[in-house]
């Protein structure tokens, strides 16, 4: 008999054990502030560590074309397509596809780069609605991201798909030249 007294006392007592964590928490949940009221997202972006992996930065105008990126890749995200420049030696970039439906954000790519021109940014939002927006050419977006001097971002990227011609390479005409003046 005094064992059966004594299980029941156990069980109450840990059911009441458990809904003291359980109220402690709940308590816990609605004392502390909102996350819209701690980060203001849109507004104000967050801030990231200095070791932070975020999508990449590349910078063509150093690219070489050696493929090592794409090769070290474990995933094979990286699609370069290059052909063999017209000005000078060396290759002409046509092309330099990061598809991020693929990626890991392992970094792998940036390390054996031989004139660093790729690597790890801090952006982390690449928000679009459709998987078509997942697929970068950094050769076809606008010279200042393409150089990797601004923030890649979702408006940029939708509008690079519009564009047909890659940029420039060092040696070329600039594309922006028309009629002999500069715009």
């Amino acid at each position: 008999m005094f064992l059966w007294f004594r299980n029941v006392w156990m069980s109450v007592v840990t059911v009441l054990q458990g809904m003291y964590v359980t109220l402690l928490t709940m308590f816990k949940t609605y004392n502390r502030r909102t996350f819209t009221e701690v980060y203001e997202y849109p507004e104000v972006p967050l801030k990231v560590k200095p070791r932070y992996r975020g999508f990449h930065r590349f910078d063509l105008t150093t690219c070489i074309g050696c493929e090592k990126c794409a090769v070290a890749c474990p995933v094979d995200c990286i699609y370069i397509d290059k052909e063999k420049s017209p000005v000078g030696k060396g290759f002409r970039i046509n092309g330099f596809t990061i598809d991020y439906t693929k990626c890991m954000f392992c970094a792998l790519c940036v390390d054996p780069c031989p004139v660093d021109c790729i690597f790890m940014g801090s952006n982390h939002d690449l928000s679009c609605y459709s998987r078509d927006g997942c697929i970068v050419d950094y050769a076809k977006l606008p010279l200042q991201i393409a150089w990797g001097k601004a923030s890649l971002n979702p408006t940029v990227v939708a509008e690079s798909k519009v564009l047909h011609s890659p940029v420039w390479v060092k040696g070329e005409p600039s594309p922006f030249e028309f009629a002999g003046t500069e715009h």
